[in-house]
Parts: C-alpha cells; sequence; structure tokens
C-alpha cells in the first residue's frame, strides 16, 4: 500500500537557489508518514496519550532533481520493512509529472516517553501491528 499526498512548495521552504531546501525534505517524509498512518485508521496522538512516543532511528536521502518554490510536489509513502520492533517507511517526492525528485527512508521504533525504553509495536499496538504488516504485504506484491 502506497499513499500519495500532496506538498505545496512554500517560499519559505526555499534557499537562494530557488529550490527546496535539502532539510524540508524531512519535514514532507513526515507529513507523508502522518497521512500514511491516517490512512490506516490511526492516529498518532492516540499512541502520545498512551505514553508511547516514535523516534527517528535513521533517516537516508537521495537527491535526484530540485524541487522549486511554485511547484507542486507529492510525497509518495509506503512500509519498507517492518519486524514488530522496527518500522522502514520509503520515500518518493514527486514533481507535477510524476518525475522522481528525491527518495529516502525513515527507520522508527516506539518507546515509552518518559524512559525512552523501548516497546514492541506488536505487543503494544497489535492492531497498528497487523495493518503494518498488512500494508507491508500490498507493497511487496
Amino acid at each position: 500500500m502506497k499513499v500519495t499526498t500532496p506538498i505545496k512548495v512554500r517560499y519559505q521552504e526555499t534557499d537562494q537557489m530557488g529550490v527546496v531546501y535539502h532539510a524540508n525534505y524531512l519535514i514532507w517524509f513526515e507529513i507523508g508518514r502522518t497521512a500514511f498512518i491516517e490512512k490506516l485508521g490511526f492516529k498518532y496522538h492516540e499512541m502520545e496519550a498512551e505514553g508511547v512516543v516514535s523516534p527517528v532511528i535513521d533517516a537516508n536521502i537521495q537527491f535526484k532533481q530540485p524541487i522549486r518554490y511554485g511547484d507542486d510536489a507529492f510525497v509518495e509513502t509506503w512500509v519498507q520493512s517492518y519486524n514488530g520492533i522496527r518500522t522502514t517507511y520509503g520515500y518518493k517526492i514527486l514533481d507535477k509529472d510524476k518525475n522522481v525528485a528525491v527518495t529516502g527512508e525513515t527507520q522508527h521504533v516506539i518507546v515509552k516517553k518518559d524512559s525512552f525504553r523501548p516497546l514492541s509495536l506488536k505487543k503494544k499496538f497489535p492492531k497498528w501491528h497487523q495493518a503494518y504488516q498488512t500494508a507491508l504485504e500490498g507493497h511487496e506484491t
């Protein structure tokens, strides 16, 4: 399963060359990931209400071509890998013509908010676990 989220490039996201500043793609990844999770029927604030957060433990970005101010862009998001503990989300930033501008991935775990003690998503949130398993299977086919 992939979710595509539109992104309107804002002036403040660009550098002096008029292209999106590289760090902003991580924000766009987060927008895509949140939309993906909501498409599965979940909300982060529900996880946080139980004293659990999901930090990024690794991030990778590959730049293919620039996106410029005023362009329409889209972030495609999917579960690239998942093992019950770690979730890796894959991303593609596409321009209006569906050309790939940026690719990347972020890896996440869940931890107790107060202690940062790692938790198993499979055990703590079994419905999320099942949805991720299904989304992963849908992406692999």
